[in-house]
């Protein structure tokens, strides 16, 4: 590992450590925690599943984000003083002190995740994250975790859709940062935009943190702050690798002779307020000159000492004027996105739920009355299913203790949703979504850099069918569920579960 990456995670760290302390969560996660320690039910075991109910933006698919986050806020879980202190102040008075003495000494040492990889293309009703430990504890961590992971895979999702607008070739800038809904919002769009599938951002300190390429321009406000060439200063400058220097004002304005006839056009409409704001920018940065226009004309390119400049095109781009855009033919090399991509126009939030699975090593299960809203119970594990060429074809949910299935054998299983019936399909190669990542309060898996989670993102993107890639009318993708589950949710929905309780909740 190179410095700069090692200082990039370690930024990082620090950086969640201090927006997402223990005491960031919902008021009702203490009350629960406490009424669980009152009745002595604290340390139970007990397992939590998240996950999302419908794949955002009207599209096919999800990337999962978030996940580094979540384990670097795990391994360092742990109340101050301070934070303790509080808790006693707008807890009730009659609360038993020796609670708070609970909450000082708690950690998530008992604590065990398993996960989808970060980066990966995911699916509605698929569980990410597989959270185990005492019951107290594991409560404790759900607005968090929820918190982490909901807008995190919302955004990077979103930069995924505006990179397959875009085309393989363009590059996109993020530059959502004004726009964000406050510091930390834009700070993680930058990074999970860039997972998603941006090239660079204009946010500089996600740059430092996460290794992000950064860039940016002039505002309007610098071209609007000259009024004459008299305000360029210095007026010469040393040509590239040469000797001496140029007066640059003379040779531009020769240039600008030139350039006007090729273009008929006249230099008495040339603003010299204007010119002399890039002249001043051009001599500050003569090997990274990038002005702000407003419009150009495509009749410049056939200018061919223009041929190899760089164009930056940005006005309140959506996904859709992005698509317009690529169906069209354009010298537009680079587009940037702010409010758009940042703030999920199109869809606010992705809506990731937590829920209880398992209590005591007993099946948990979420009934409604809505049944898109019920759970699916127990401890599980999750498989995705390849065709012959390599394309995701369903993943696959089935009990913990069942075996894997195995590439080229034919399962019987149960498509996910209601009135659906037995099928049956023989995978051509077979892989587990879920990796233990975090054991008895250790990371055990290693935190992917930024780069490392886009690069994830990418290939798993690529794997995908078109039919599911597409931005408008995907084809559905298959979730389905082994037969033992499918049983198990049939008798506890029946009321047979063999002395299995169930949670009734609407």
């Amino acid at each position: 590992m190179n410095r700069k990456m090692a200082t990039c995670e370690g930024s990082e760290a620090r950086s969640v450590l201090s927006r997402v302390p223990p005491l960031l969560t919902d008021l009702y996660q203490f009350t629960m925690a406490y009424a669980y320690w009152r009745a002595d039910r604290h340390n139970e075991p007990a397992v939590f599943e998240l996950f999302f109910r419908d794949n955002p933006f009207g599209g096919g698919f999800s990337l999962f984000a978030g996940l580094s986050d979540c384990l670097l806020f795990l391994q360092n879980f742990a109340f101050s003083d301070d934070d303790v202190e509080y808790l006693r102040s707008v807890l009730p008075a009659d609360t038993d002190a020796a609670f708070f003495s609970y909450l000082k000494e708690l950690d998530c040492s008992a604590v065990s995740v398993s996960a989808v990889p970060e980066g990966s293309v995911v699916f509605a009703r698929v569980p990410l994250l597989e959270v185990s430990g005492p019951l107290a504890v594991v409560q404790l961590l759900e607005t968090s975790l929820l918190c982490l992971v909901n807008y995190a895979s919302l955004v990077c999702s979103n930069a995924a859709r505006f990179r397959l607008a875009a085309g393989p070739r363009r590059r996109l800038l993020e530059m959502g940062l004004r726009r964000a809904q406050g510091p930390d919002g834009g700070l993680t769009a930058s990074r999970y935009t860039y997972i998603g599938g941006f090239d660079l951002t204009s946010n500089a300190l996600a740059g430092r943190l996460f290794g992000i390429p950064v860039a940016g321009t002039m505002a309007h406000s610098y071209v609007t702050s000259f009024s004459s060439l008299e305000e360029v200063w210095p007026q010469t400058l040393v040509p590239c690798g040469g000797a001496g220097s140029v007066d640059f004002i003379c040779l531009v304005k020769g240039w600008l002779g030139r350039v006007c006839q090729i273009l008929g056009s006249k230099t008495s409409l040339v603003r010299e307020g204007e010119l002399a704001a890039f002249l001043s920018y051009a001599i500050a940065y003569p090997q990274n000159f990038l002005p702000v226009i407003d419009s150009y004309s495509v009749s410049w390119f056939s200018v061919p000492q223009f041929e190899s400049l760089i164009i930056v095109g940005t006005n309140s781009i959506s996904e859709q004027s992005l698509a317009e855009l690529s169906k069209k033919e354009n010298e537009i090399d680079v587009v940037g996105v702010g409010t758009h991509l940042v703030t999920c126009t199109s869809q606010p939030s992705l809506g990731c739920v937590y829920k209880l699975t398992e209590v005591r090593g007993r099946p948990r299960m979420k009934m409604s009355e809505d049944p898109e809203k019920s759970t699916l119970p127990g401890r599980k594990s999750v498989y995705r299913l390849l065709d012959a060429d390599g394309h995701p074809q369903m993943d696959l949910i089935c009990l913990s203790e069942e075996a894997a299935p195995e590439a080229g054998v034919s399962l019987t299983c149960f498509p996910l949703g209601l009135n659906k019936t037995l099928q049956t399909v023989t995978p051509a190669q077979v892989t587990s979504l879920r990796l233990d990542v975090f054991t008895c309060g250790q990371i055990t898996f290693p935190l992917n850099s930024a780069s490392e989670s886009r690069e994830r993102a990418q290939i798993s993107l690529q794997s995908l069918h078109p039919l599911h890639k597409r931005l408008q009318e995907p084809q559905d993708y298959t979730v389905v569920l082994s037969e033992r589950l499918h049983s198990l949710v049939s008798d506890i929905t029946k009321g047979n579960s063999k002395g299995s309780n169930f949670l009734l909740s609407n």
